[in-house]
């Protein structure tokens, strides 16, 4: 981190060593959420860096290679929690964190329950029709219809479920769920 060029080795000691324990914290948590602890880390370092950083840069500061930090960055970007930005001078592509954490936040978890969401509705509506198609098949079975009922009451309570997911999800992504939560000023 090249804002620390010029400070008193002891100063440098203690800055980066309040600056590890949160990086360490951010990689700690966001592997919580299923993004492994060296993107996290990567994540955290690029938050304290002071400016836009290359995969050069980043490689050699975290000490992995190249491989490793290109796709760290890919998923960053993929989770739009940093972006490509343009630098005058070089040919090298820059990265640089998005510093709203609540924006990051709402981002990640949009994207991710948005993907889950659309592959179970799907299996549910799936599972749904053929149920109802067997309760047609199997009209003159009071059994096999009963059991039927139950499970398209239960899978119908899944989709209602999913559908309310949908709406925090699209909170999430037009900012609304901030009215209901507002951040902190």
């Amino acid at each position: 981190m090249n804002d620390l060029v010029g400070l008193a080795p002891e100063q440098v000691e203690r800055i980066s060593k309040a600056r590890e324990r949160v990086i360490d914290s951010i990689g700690k948590n966001m592997d919580l959420y299923g993004i492994t602890l060296s993107i996290g880390h990567l994540y955290g370092y690029m938050y304290f860096n002071q400016g836009p950083v290359t995969l050069d840069e980043l490689s050699r500061t975290m000490g992995m290679s190249k491989t490793s930090m290109s796709t760290g960055v890919r998923t960053l970007l993929d989770l739009k929690m940093i972006d490509k930005v343009w630098g005058k001078g070089t040919r090298k592509d820059l990265f640089e964190v998005v510093p709203d954490w609540h924006q990051n936040f709402s981002d990640y978890f949009s994207i991710k329950w948005r993907k889950a969401v659309e592959g179970n509705m799907s299996a549910l509506s799936k599972s749904l029709n053929e149920i109802r198609q067997m309760k047609s098949d199997y009209a003159d079975e009071p059994e096999v219809e009963q059991l039927l009922n139950t499970d398209e009451v239960k899978i119908e309570e899944a989709i209602k479920y999913y559908r309310w997911l949908l709406k925090l999800i699209e909170a999430l992504e037009t900012g609304k769920i901030f009215e209901l939560i507002p951040k902190e000023s």
